[in-house]
């Protein structure tokens, strides 16, 4: 396993060592190796930042170009919802690739949104399968999604919103780059951003930067942060052309603030940042709202 300067993992080189390691034992079917090590771009140890050893299974079935690429864990399968927090949760059967990444990265802690990629980039289907219950079926993850509608809701917390407000933002050309290019300096990815004539709002998941990116912001006009925040994502295929699915969205968490939406942005997701104090009321609801489980 090697990556590049940015952390990145480098699949051409990676397919060329491993298939040399495996002509050197004709005949074998099985072998076992270790997951998250690797070496950097300068030759050293290092580990593969994020997905543990799921991404380093993505990442050996796209270089080998498997049949499949098969992910144990203790649940059967990615659930409609948090099992953790909802008492009656289903696994979903079928997943898209597109749909499986926005359940990862929005929350769905049973795989790591870094280890979809290799396998969709490489069209190898995933599995993800439950060591205790080796008979259930599981999920399978591929290019094509199966079914249209919503398929799960994932939380995703720790969020941190961000506020821009300013009168120079109206009609003025070139704003919204100068405040992407601070979140750019910082390495800090953006999770969700609304407008409006004289503000923006977005998110982040990280804090590390957090004072010196407010700093420079300030420079564009009044900022307001707000911290202890949840994103809650309702992911399904082609939802944003399902009939009726913002009414019975905001029908089932009718008595809870929405701070924002991102609707639209993907025809995959909707997302709404809550204070993270309504999580576990608005999984619950919307488990039985989008659902009908209780």
């Amino acid at each position: 396993m090697t990556i590049d300067q940015h952390d990145e993992p480098q699949i051409g080189g990676i397919k060329v060592k491993l298939t040399q390691l495996l002509d050197q034992y004709p005949g074998k079917k099985i072998f076992v190796t270790q997951g998250y090590i690797c070496r950097n771009a300068r030759g050293e140890v290092d580990n593969l930042k994020r997905g543990g050893s799921d991404y380093s299974a993505s990442l050996i079935a796209a270089a080998i170009n498997a049949s499949s690429c098969e992910i144990w864990t203790d649940i059967d399968g990615m659930h409609n919802n948090d099992p953790r927090i909802v008492k009656k949760t289903m696994p979903v059967e079928q997943l898209s690739f597109e749909e499986a990444a926005e359940l990862a990265y929005f929350g769905a802690k049973i795989l790591h949104p870094a280890s979809i990629w290799p396998a969709q980039q490489y069209k190898i289907p995933v599995r993800l399968l439950n060591t205790m219950q080796p008979e259930a079926k599981g999920t399978l993850i591929v290019e094509q999604a199966g079914s249209v509608g919503v398929k799960a809701v994932a939380a995703k917390d720790n969020i941190i919103a961000i506020r821009i407000k300013s009168s120079r933002m109206l009609l003025a050309y070139g704003f919204l780059r100068k405040i992407f290019e601070v979140f750019e300096k910082y390495r800090t990815p953006i999770d969700m951003i609304t407008t409006s004539e004289v503000a923006v709002s977005v998110t982040i998941d990280s804090s590390a930067y957090l004072k010196a990116i407010v700093k420079e912001l300030e420079a564009f006009g009044t900022v307001e942060v707000d911290e202890n925040q949840a994103i809650i994502s309702v992911v399904g295929n082609e939802i944003s052309q399902t009939t009726d699915i913002v009414k019975k969205l905001f029908g089932s968490i009718m008595n809870i603030p929405v701070r924002m939406v991102s609707y639209g942005g993907s025809p995959h997701n909707i997302s709404l940042l809550i204070s993270a104090e309504h999580k576990i009321r608005i999984l619950q609801q919307l488990n039985k709202g989008m659902f009908g489980l209780e």
